[in-house]
């Protein structure tokens, strides 16, 4: 039960945070590449944004001990995975190791949340 818990607040904080960052940057007027970019931010927004969107599912699902939790949990962070390794790579060019170091604490909590989920699953 611990575990469902933790796996569960993991993705919807981690998503919810996805999107009040990313929702803060567009407000603020923080993504340039609006202007420089556009066909590529865009694409990229959109996939930030759907990985929010689904990791919230992923975690309403697991609590409510929905079946499609055993499908959608995995997919969301296997989704979160791939933005946590692409994205350090904009923060490292511009030398900012601390959002760098971020998302790898980030990627080895999502592999944690992944082989808790996958755990408590077998346990089952």
């Amino acid at each position: 039960m611990k575990y469902k818990r933790f796996c569960s607040a993991y993705v919807i904080t981690v998503g919810l945070m996805m999107f009040l960052m990313w929702s803060f940057f567009l407000i603020t007027g923080k993504v340039p590449e609006l202007e420089t970019n556009q066909a590529e931010i865009i694409l990229h927004l959109t996939a930030e944004f759907s990985t929010a969107l689904i990791l919230i599912l992923a975690g309403i699902f697991q609590l409510k001990n929905s079946r499609i939790a055993q499908f959608i949990y995995p997919l969301s962070i296997g989704m979160l995975l791939y933005t946590l390794i692409v994205s350090p790579g904009y923060y490292i060019q511009s030398k900012n190791y601390g959002f760098a170091a971020m998302f790898a604490g980030l990627i080895v909590l999502s592999v944690l949340a992944l082989l808790l989920y996958t755990r408590r699953t077998n346990e089952s």
